[in-house]
């Protein structure tokens, strides 16, 4: 049996779907964090993948934020499964169970803890020493602490103690456990690419949690053995822990493991990083089946990289999967009716004929509910030319022929409103001299006579100083002969100065290369300022090849 866990960052940055990625790992468990998926954004090639079964759990307040998913293989389907920590999110008979003791949580307090979709819980079965077995695997993503927001802290701590709960709780039943996932704190200072560098590192709350969470030799416990080989003998600790870090198990000593890195800064480059990401498990359940556990940071595609556990057991499978599986969701096996069946009745044929007699509320008369359900050549008004014969007979021809054009009544329809209204053309010269020749006449061949366009250009002269003085009340100039005072003037000066580009990189003193420009995002008084640092990716201050510390404010002007 192979397991994996992932922080992936965005599962729809997978835009050719996570199936070739799950195939990658040959795993039958694969675990994955930060999905920034709701439900309503969930598509089917990502919940629905051919050999696979999911289980997900969403961010419930804030779209695209958090949210973890389950993928196991068909032959190792588990017999139940679970969404969230404290048994609110689960639908009545097919759980998991075992939540021990939340007391100390109030139910908003709980409920808050399972709203951003931050664990999800499998139960599997395997055949071992003993015979048939349990395995419960906790899929987690645990908060961060925003330095900026006190309420995180002690949210990130809550969540910490909610999950040692239940995983606990789960281990007394009977059950082994293993909880993965992006923890989002590093244990020890040989799990950290700068400890020098963070203040109070042993004082953090989330490392004083995972000290009594977990149990380890005295030897083991911050420097390693002596060479990087499992531990053969651990202990459990005075503060009682029960579970084991299996990569710290298996590479007591080695440095430089890390599987998160800033983006921002190219930390990655240098391996600069922290390892926030564990596959952790009961002390008898990594002594007994746990075969290796190492990290994958040549996999790339998130800031953070998988880590695997490999185990001499093997899984059963469920013959069906559990309640919560994404085949099970509606709008996945076509049970979800589409929005716009209730939103309107498609109007019968006999309903039309009757249409006559009632109106719709509104203002529509009878004609016009005709002409809006079924448009049709409506009777021609007094006054308009009567078709020839010739156009009779085409019209007998031709049945199903689009709508003639009809003059608007007095009332209008709502079709009037759609159609663009025409616009007469003012005259020319030569049309004008056309019509003294023929002189006036009426119909569709009749012309122009002078009054008639001396009035249309007195007509047009008024809303041309219409718009001369519209144009100036806006502070602009329609006509064509602009002054050209503009020119290499004032106005070429001022746009100088308001599109003078960024200025011109330093270059640093350590390297010698040109800098890369920066703004401060973080809110204080600098907020929005520009300055200046090395390119290079971050790195340790002993790396030659890492970025030096020159800073340079941008000067305001420039």
């Amino acid at each position: 049996m192979k397991i994996v866990t992932w922080n992936i960052n965005g599962i729809r940055t997978f835009k050719n779907g996570i199936k070739k990625i799950l195939d990658s790992f040959d795993a039958d468990i694969i675990c994955v964090q930060e999905t920034k998926v709701t439900r309503d954004l969930l598509d089917e090639k990502t919940a629905i993948v051919d050999g696979y079964n999911s289980y997900f759990s969403f961010s419930r307040g804030r779209s695209g934020y958090s949210g973890v998913a389950t993928y196991c293989k068909d032959a190792a389907t588990p017999f139940l499964a679970e969404e969230g920590l404290t048994g609110l999110l689960s639908n009545q008979g097919a759980v998991i169970g075992c939540y021990g003791d939340q007391v100390e949580l109030t139910s908003e307090e709980l409920l808050a803890l399972d709203n951003e979709g931050r664990a999800v819980i499998t139960q599997h079965h395997f055949i071992g020493q003993d015979g048939l077995q349990k395995l419960t695997v906790i899929n987690v993503y645990c908060p961060r602490a925003d330095p900026d927001k006190p309420e995180r802290k002690e949210f990130k701590l809550q969540f910490y103690r909610l999950l040692q709960c239940r995983a606990e709780a789960i281990l007394s039943s009977g059950s082994h456990v293993i909880i993965l996932g992006d923890v989002n704190t590093s244990h020890r200072p040989i799990d950290h690419c700068d400890p020098d560098d963070v203040d109070n590192f042993e004082d953090n709350p989330g490392r004083k949690w995972l000290d009594q969470f977990l149990f380890e030799t005295a030897e083991n416990s911050e420097n390693g053995n002596a060479a990087d080989e499992p531990a053969e003998d651990f202990q459990e600790s005075a503060s009682g822990g029960k579970f084991v870090d299996s990569f710290r198990y298996f590479h007591p000593k080695r440095s430089n493991a890390f599987t998160c890195w800033s983006t921002l800064t190219g930390a990655r480059q240098t391996n600069y990083g922290t390892r926030i990401d564990y596959i952790f498990s009961n002390h008898s359940l990594v002594k007994t089946f746990f075969i290796g556990v190492d990290i994958m940071p040549e996999v790339e595609g998130s800031d953070h990289c998988p880590v695997w556990a490999q185990l001499s057991c093997t899984l059963q499978s469920s013959p069906r999967c559990p309640p919560v599986c994404t085949r099970h969701m509606p709008e996945f096996i076509g049970r979800q009716q589409k929005l716009s069946r209730f939103l309107f009745k498609i109007p019968e044929k006999q309903n039309i004929s009757n249409s006559s007699e009632k109106s719709l509320p509104g203002s529509q008369d009878a004609g016009e509910i005709r002409e809006n359900l079924n448009p049709v050549v409506q009777k021609q008004n007094v006054g308009k030319k009567r078709p020839t014969d010739r156009e009779d007979t085409n019209a007998h021809k031709s049945k199903k022929s689009k709508t003639t054009k009809t003059e608007s009544n007095a009332k209008g329809s709502l079709l009037a409103f759609f159609k663009p209204k025409q616009t007469q053309l003012i005259p020319t010269k030569e049309k004008q001299i056309e019509s003294c020749q023929d002189g006036p006449g009426t119909g569709s061949n009749s012309k122009i006579c002078p009054s008639d366009l001396q009035n249309d250009m007195n007509v047009s002269k008024l809303l041309e100083m219409e718009t001369e003085n519209q144009d100036e009340v806006e502070g602009e100039s329609t006509s064509m002969d602009k002054p050209n005072d503009c020119k290499k003037g004032p106005c070429t000066g001022f746009w100088k100065a308001v599109l003078h580009g960024p200025p011109q990189p330093p270059l640093c003193k350590s390297h010698n290369e040109p800098c890369v420009l920066r703004t401060v995002k973080k809110a204080g008084p600098n907020l929005g300022r520009q300055f200046f640092v090395c390119a290079r990716p971050q790195g340790h201050a002993s790396n030659p090849q890492a970025r030096c510390n020159f800073f340079a404010w941008v000067e305001k002007g420039k």
